[in-house]
């Protein structure tokens, strides 16, 4: 018995397996290895173009948001001037309105300035004829009576009071 067995031992077959593997081998690096070599070669290539073109679309579209970016500010200031601009021309307009309202009043109270002053003269005039017949008709009532002092006092306090009525109206 045996105590020991070797693990490897040189036999034929042993040769004949070593030469199947490097007849094998050259077959497989002639036909195969070429092949898959050719294969990762236009595989990296294809994942190198893949790369490069997702690269290139990130990039256009790096560029199209920050064109996007620039005409959102830009439509953004545009907004922002003509609602500036409206409100100034809201102003003026405003300003033109007050100032024109303004006008008419100074008009209008000058126009009524002036109506005043024609009624005031109107009624100073009429108050003048009024006076003027109420004088003649005191003069007329004091000369159908020739009477006292006390009597003249009396009569014309008498006009004074009825100056207001009708009753001195002919």
């Amino acid at each position: 018995m045996h105590l020991y067995t070797p693990l490897i031992s040189f036999n034929w077959t042993l040769v004949m397996i070593w030469a199947t593997v490097i007849v094998l081998f050259f077959i497989l690096k002639k036909n195969f290895f070429e092949k898959v070599r050719n294969f990762i070669a236009i595989r990296e290539n294809e994942v190198r173009d893949a790369f490069g073109n997702a690269d290139l679309t990130n990039k256009q579209a790096d560029e199209r948001l920050e064109d996007y970016n620039k005409k959102l500010s830009k439509s953004e200031n545009e907004a922002r001037e003509i609602v500036r601009v409206a409100k100034v021309k809201a102003d003026e307009m405003a300003k033109e309105i007050i100032e024109k309202a303004n006008q008419q009043a100074s008009k209008n109270l000058s126009l009524a300035e002036i109506e005043i002053e024609r009624e005031k003269r109107k009624a100073l005039t009429e108050v003048k004829g009024q006076i003027a017949s109420l004088a003649l008709l005191a003069a007329e009532k004091i000369m159908e009576k020739q009477i006292d002092v006390d009597g003249q006092s009396e009569i014309i306090d008498k006009i004074i009071e009825q100056a207001g009525t009708t009753q001195w109206q002919n």
